[in-house]
């Protein structure tokens, strides 16, 4: 489980076909699971800052999640890496956090992704 209170924030890249429909899919899908969906926040983002006056809308093209303590790192892993065998093209998914610090999930083994995202999150096992 992730460690500390308040939550952790990620957000969710998707590189590959048409970044706001991959990204929508990714958040659809993710609010679907049922693990990721009761112990966190699931949104679209846009990654180009507002404009003051701006009209229109942003290009909604991140899933930004904030973590609660109730998801592990193996489960978020697990639920990216199916998500990416249903998709056509398999798209990379670059997981950020606030920090700066990211990684990037390429393969289709959801072993990989929860590795990946327990690194990223700080998870000990």
């Amino acid at each position: 489980m992730l460690r500390g209170g308040g939550g952790v924030q990620v957000r969710l890249r998707v590189s590959g076909g048409s970044a706001e429909d991959e990204a929508r899919s990714l958040c659809d899908w993710l609010l679907l699971d049922r693990n990721v969906r009761r112990a966190g926040r699931i949104e679209m983002a846009s990654s180009a800052p507002s404009t003051p006056g701006q009209q229109g809308a942003a290009i909604l093209d991140l899933v930004s999640l904030v973590l609660g303590n109730g998801i592990s790192a193996a489960s978020l892993g697990v639920s990216i890496a199916t998500w990416r065998t249903t998709r056509p093209q398999h798209p990379t998914v670059t997981v950020e956090r606030a920090d700066g610090s990211k990684v990037t999930i390429t393969g289709a083994s959801p072993h990989e992704a929860r590795r990946a995202l327990e690194e990223l999150l700080g998870e000990q096992q």
